[in-house]
């Protein structure tokens, strides 16, 4: 995924909660329905992670809190 929209949510509040309301807002934005989602690792807690619909990624680059959820790119 080179672009894709940055979602911040600090509240203590499940992961999977989280995404859902990331991924709601992105298809009410973009008329899309997101992939994938790239997390600090630190917000898994050494599980793996996978929605029905979207798959979740440790992703380093990404900050704590944050969540990068866009379209997969298929190339």
């Amino acid at each position: 995924m080179h672009t894709g929209m940055l979602w911040f949510d600090d509240s203590q509040t499940e992961l999977k909660v989280k995404i859902q309301k990331a991924v709601d807002y992105y298809h009410k934005k973009y008329g899309r329905t997101p992939d994938l989602c790239l997390v600090h690792p630190s917000m898994l807690k050494d599980e793996k992670y996978k929605e029905e619909k979207i798959t979740v990624r440790p992703y380093r680059p990404v900050l704590p809190g944050h969540i990068w959820i866009g379209i997969e790119d298929k190339n």
